[in-house]
């Protein structure tokens, strides 16, 4: 059976560079591999037709032999470059199972902490500056974060040679595994650091100062770049990131940008009018109640709520009004309301227009029902 083009198998163009190679044989390697494939045998053909490319095309003087005359230039010259094949075939190896050749050397970013903050409603309002201590781990001051004792120095794993990796042959394939010396570390340490015990990392508390920015709310976060645990092998540290809980006020409450607040006020303030001093957090200002007021009637206070810390207008204060009814009544206060009550049922729905459309529609309704019983 003809064989097809090698440069066809694995993809690519005639000018493709030993890069490409390698990476257009990883991809279909890592596809057809009989352990990702077991029983299909297009998948093992495929596979075995991409080595076979690769270890001609991934070698310079075959390659240059096969441009010259395809495939009759390279017949039986394929078995030489098996160290080449067992290179690329161990990083598929560790790709597909973890780890892999160079993997030891590798640097990892830190991992990112959190930390919560709770503040109160004024510093959220108006933003402030809190002080934080923070536990992480951070490199080793006394060893440099090397792991190794002050006055010598990691070594290069005699087993591996510092790879990380051992080769092990098993038939025709040579396979890398994590050496088990220095477990994939590529480096040993023969005298480790009593500060760390050799892990070049400590646990420390570090002193940060944060500023919060005016208009933050529960849930917002601050990150903090940087200040998070300290990297593998010399690997950036990760982030911290500040989350925000915002403290229940004694006064206030907040949505969104407005604050709210509620107002107690008198019976005879509901029913007379007058002014009110109400609380801001900027300070005092007065609310003039309108005669009538009822409870729940909400009077808006233009700019004296929240900006929010992504930008817009200032809310409002939203101030919700509560009539009190006395307690604690002496004799001649009760005898003075019962007084007064007497001359409001006299003038009927006059003085109180909802008690009177209520009782109405109250009326109305037992009526229905007892007509819907009959």
């Amino acid at each position: 059976m003809e064989k097809r083009d090698y440069y066809e198998v694995l993809g690519v163009d005639r000018s493709v560079n030993e890069g490409g190679l390698k990476k257009a044989y990883r991809r279909l390697a890592m596809k057809y591999h009989p352990d990702r494939n077991p029983g299909d045998h297009e998948a093992e053909k495929r596979f075995k037709e991409a080595k076979e490319a690769y270890e001609i095309l991934g070698d310079a003087r075959k390659r240059q032999a096969y441009d010259q005359f395809g495939h009759a230039g390279v017949e039986g010259g394929s078995a030489g470059s098996t160290a080449d094949f067992s290179d690329i075939f161990g990083d598929i190896f560790g790709d597909i199972f973890g780890g892999g050749r160079g993997a030891s050397q590798r640097v990892y970013r830190g991992a990112d902490l959190q930390h919560n903050l709770d503040i109160s409603l004024e510093e959220a309002v108006f933003g402030t500056e809190s002080a934080l201590d923070i536990p992480r781990q951070s490199p080793c001051d006394k060893c440099d974060g090397s792991g190794a004792a002050p006055g010598t120095s990691v070594e290069n794993c005699s087993t591996c040679g510092g790879a990380g990796q051992v080769r092990m042959q098993q038939g025709f394939f040579s396979i890398q595994q994590t050496c088990p010396r220095c477990r994939g570390k590529g480096k040993t340490i023969r005298v480790p650091c009593d500060y760390c015990r050799g892990t070049g990392l400590r646990q420390v508390t570090k002193k940060l100062s944060v500023k919060i920015p005016a208009g933050v709310d529960s849930g917002d976060r601050i990150r903090l770049s940087g200040e998070g645990e300290a990297g593998a092998n010399n690997g950036p540290s990760g982030d911290l990131y500040v989350q925000i809980r915002v403290r229940d006020h004694d006064l206030f409450t907040r949505q969104n940008s407005h604050l709210c607040c509620e107002v107690p006020i008198s019976f005879s303030k509901a029913a007379l009018g007058g002014d009110v001093e109400v609380p801001t957090l900027k300070g005092r200002l007065k609310l003039k109640i309108p005669v009538g007021t009822q409870t729940g009637r909400v009077f808006r206070l233009r700019g004296e709520g929240v900006k929010p810390v992504r930008g817009g207008a200032v809310g409002d204060m939203l101030c919700s009004i509560v009539v009190e009814t006395p307690v604690n009544l002496s004799k001649h206060q009760k005898d003075l309301l019962k007084q007064f009550a007497e001359t409001i049922e006299k003038g009927g729905h006059h003085h109180s227009p909802r008690s009177h459309s209520w009782t109405g529609s109250v009326k109305t309704f037992f009526e229905d029902l007892k007509f819907w019983s009959d």
